[in-house]
Formats: C-alpha cells, structure tokens, sequence
C-alpha cells in the first residue's frame, strides 16, 4: 500500500504529466517552457525536474501512457487466423493511428527520441525493446506456420521491421508523406522485406 507521501508524489506527477500535455498541445512544444509547465501544474519549476530531467523528457513522459495503450492494445486485438503481414499491420496501424490523433506531439517526440535521455526516456525505450520482443514473438508463430525461413534471426527481422517504420514515421513529420500515406508506404517496405523471408524449397532436381 502506498504511503502518503507516495501518493502525493505520484498526484504531484500527475499534474505536471497534464500540465506539459495541455501546452505542448495548444501552445506547441518548441514554444512551452519548463516554467510555464510549472506555473500550470501550480508547482515550484524545481519540482517539475523532480519528475523529468528535460523538457523532452518531460513530453516522454506525457507520451509514454499513450504509447503504452496504443501497443498493447494493437497486439491483444491481433486477428485469429492472420498472416505476418496481415499481424505487422494491424500492430504498426495501431500504433500509427494514435500518433495521427495529436501530430502535435507525435512530431516533436519522434525528433527527439532517438537522443533522449532521463527516467521517462528510459521507461519509453523499455517500451520499444519490449515492442521488439513481441515482434519476434509473431516471426517466431510465422515460422512455425511455414511463412518464414527457420535460418533466420527473429530479432533481426524485428529490428529490420522497426527501422522501416522509423524511417516512414520521420518522413512523414518532414513533411515527405502525409499521415495517410504511411501505411501504403510501410506495406511495400514490408513487402519488400517479407519476400526475402520466406522458406525456400531446396531444388533437388539436379543432384
């Protein structure tokens, strides 16, 4: 049972979480300041880095519970009876589709990710290295259905999937595609990808 000091460490967060959420939306994250997240949570600036190293840190930890939801649920709704390809879809569209809900934080927290660094960084980055794991977890379902070659390195083929989603998503805030092109743009990617995965029957004419 949390103590009291606990819970008023955690309804402090709460607030500078909803604070920093309300002024990166409507104010843009470029422009909110560290004190003008303080001065709307009603709390020392001090106390605002008690709970996030940076301001960058302080969006990962606005977009962390987010991110959370959207992968979780893309992976407990994955579709009985589904191809790879059909899972990979389903799991990145769902992920897509709650970046596409607030373009204003999803810009700026995709630039910024890859050099974040803080306790809310790290908690994201726990969330992408579990994202990996799951992803190797349906290559290994696809190579038990024949889908996939058993040589190969699940992990790898994660990785590799998720790169290609990386790059679709900073194409689109570069302004490169628009948001309702990403998902055609990541299907021929990972078409491409899936291709050079599948078994191969060895030719035993000839020996």
């Amino acid at each position: 049972m949390s103590s009291p000091r606990e819970k008023q460490k955690l309804a402090t967060r709460d607030r500078v979480r909803k604070a920093a959420l309300e002024l990166f939306s409507s104010a843009g994250f470029d422009a909110t300041t560290t004190k003008a997240v303080a001065e709307r949570a009603e709390v020392a600036t001090g106390t605002v880095f008690v709970h996030a190293k940076d301001k960058v840190d302080l969006l990962c930890l606005v977009m962390h519970d987010r991110l959370e939801e959207a992968t979780t649920t893309a992976f407990t709704t994955l579709p009985g009876g589904a191809s790879l390809r059909e899972q990979l879809l389903h799991v990145f569209g769902g992920v897509l589709a709650m970046y596409g809900k607030a373009p204003e934080l999803a810009a700026p927290f995709i630039k910024h990710l890859p050099g974040a660094t803080g306790p809310n960084a790290e908690r994201v980055n726990a969330l992408t290295f579990d994202f990996l794991g799951r992803l190797a977890a349906l290559i290994e379902s696809a190579k038990a259905r024949g889908e996939v070659d058993d040589d190969v390195s699940s992990l790898a083929v994660a990785s590799n999937l998720f790169a290609l989603y990386f790059f679709a998503l900073f194409s689109w805030i570069g302004g490169f595609v628009s948001h309702e092109g990403i998902m055609p743009a990541l299907e021929g990617s990972f078409d491409l990808q899936l291709r050079g995965l599948r078994t191969r029957r060895v030719d035993t004419t000839h020996s």
